[in-house]
């Protein structure tokens, strides 16, 4: 009823089919609401994170061709202020703000008027990523293509559902953000199937583990950072907590240790881990189910329905199994470029159709994957992914740096951190503190480096390209995986 409120009265404000409505914010009921509302009404909702400052905020509402925007800042006033210019129909407040310019959800929600509108289907989303350029793309499928594919993308969307089991006695624990791909397709699919949600707006170990006691939660997806901050709690702690009800675990977003996968098997049980990969331009691409996790330590699972993997050489010949090499996918969800860029090109997609996701693996004779290395400079922490060229662009203003080169090194929690090698003016003694004082209003939190290292030059290959691997190698040696 109020989703059907919403839409009539985005309606009203004179949005419609095809409309860009950006949408920044936390894990909250309301989200749910407004999602259905742009669905009804047939907008795409362009996925803003929460915690970008408002210029990198405003820079994807703006690239993005926004109409409107619906937020939950508060305060909101720093937000409002780099977005007052923007000529948008709607400034949308999930709650109140003193501004003559933004409205009011509740108001809207009351003063709709009530009929059904029946969504064509679940809402379009456009989630924004980066390459090298560091700037962030919107990446974009488009309904032609879509229904062009849709007989291969049910088939895929079957198989994927599969194993995760979700009906209207189905409790979710819902912790994860809803501008990240995860997010809103655990709720769609729990609201879909009558199940229920338990929102957590800001994740606490113990809080999640007192929830799944308290309400019996069956199904949970998550990142391994979640999990790393349950097994912190140490024994004493976790036994407290009686978590038999919890059926499924759905983990991804950044690489899972295997110590990580044992500590999963051993507290939750061996029969609800399941580990998936995905990428943003092709979807999720393969899945290792419970059964798998011990006898294929390492491997990241098999692939979906109608989801192909090649691994290649640098030439792109395809390469036997067992041997490593670049990661190329073919996908029904597979997009057709990214908003104002025109087409996917040929740094992104070989001549047969395949997208270069700028990992390196192999597939074993079973034709399961092993992800052991990344191309692309991506780093993830905490299942968030950063961009290494958005922060050096930012580190090179600084009048001490004359060349930065930003990496990911190793963390136990989250996986990765940002770490700087700084290449600094001569007879400069530079300070952290100074540095991240002047980042701090141009990056988000989470992107700011959480070490450094001053040099008086970086290395560089004969052609003067700064050697990101050289930099790496003292960090990632010995281990495993290199991501």
């Amino acid at each position: 009823r109020c989703a059907n409120k919403l839409a009539n009265s985005f309606a009203s404000l004179g949005l419609g089919k095809d409309d860009k409505i950006a949408v920044r914010m936390h894990t909250r009921w309301e989200w749910n609401i407004i999602n259905q509302a742009i669905a009804k009404i047939g907008a795409r909702q362009i996925a803003v994170n929460w915690k970008l400052t408002p210029p990198e905020a405003r820079y994807i509402v703006e690239d993005s061709g926004s109409v409107a925007v619906v937020f939950d800042d508060e305060p909101a006033h720093d937000l409002l202020e780099h977005w007052a210019s923007l000529p948008l129909k709607m400034f949308l407040s999930v709650t109140p703000v003193s501004s003559s310019k933004c409205m009011y959800l509740n108001d809207l929600i009351e003063k709709g008027e009530y009929s059904e509108r029946v969504a064509l289907g679940p809402t379009r989303m456009v989630y924004y990523t980066s390459g090298t350029t560091g700037k962030p793309k919107g990446a974009l499928l488009s309904d032609k293509t879509l229904v062009s594919r849709i007989k291969e993308i049910m088939e895929y969307i079957e198989d994927m559902s599969s194993n995760t089991p979700i009906s209207p006695n189905r409790k979710v624990l819902m912790a994860m953000p809803m501008h990240h791909g995860a997010g809103p397709l655990a709720s769609d699919n729990c609201m879909r199937a009558g199940g229920t949600l338990y929102l957590m707006g800001k994740y606490d170990p113990e809080k999640a583990l007192q929830l799944i006691h308290d309400h019996r939660i069956n199904i949970w997806p998550c990142v391994p950072t979640m999990l790393n901050r349950v097994q912190a709690l140490g024994k004493e702690r976790l036994a407290k907590y009686d978590v038999s009800s919890i059926e499924l675990i759905s983990i991804g977003a950044a690489a899972v240790p295997f110590s990580l996968k044992k500590f999963i098997i051993d507290y939750f049980g061996q029969h609800c881990l399941y580990e998936n990969y995905g990428v943003t331009e092709v979807g999720m691409v393969t899945r290792i189910s419970p059964e798998d996790q011990l006898r294929k330590p390492g491997s990241s699972g098999k692939p979906f329905k109608n989801i192909i993997i090649s691994i290649r050489d640098e030439q792109g010949n395809e390469l036997p199994p067992n041997t490593a090499g670049e990661i190329y996918v073919k996908s029904p969800l597979m997009i057709d470029g990214y908003i104002g860029k025109g087409p996917l090109d040929k740094e992104s997609l070989s001549d047969d159709g395949f997208f270069r996701v700028g990992d390196v693996g192999y597939l074993d004779d079973e034709g399961y994957l092993f992800i052991t290395d990344r191309i692309k400079d991506m780093i993830v922490a905490g299942g968030v992914n950063i961009y290494p060229a958005e922060i050096e662009e930012v580190l090179i203003q600084h009048p001490d740096i004359i060349d930065v080169a930003v990496i990911g090194i190793p963390h136990e929690d989250f996986g990765e951190q940002v770490m700087a090698f700084c290449e600094i003016a001569p007879g400069v003694q530079p300070h952290e503190k100074d540095i991240l004082e002047f980042c701090k209003d141009k990056l988000a939190k989470y992107k700011l480096p959480r070490k450094f290292e001053f040099m008086t030059e970086l290395p560089r290959n004969p052609m003067g390209k700064v050697l990101k691997t050289e930099l790496r190698k003292p960090f990632w040696e010995g281990r495993e995986r290199q991501v």
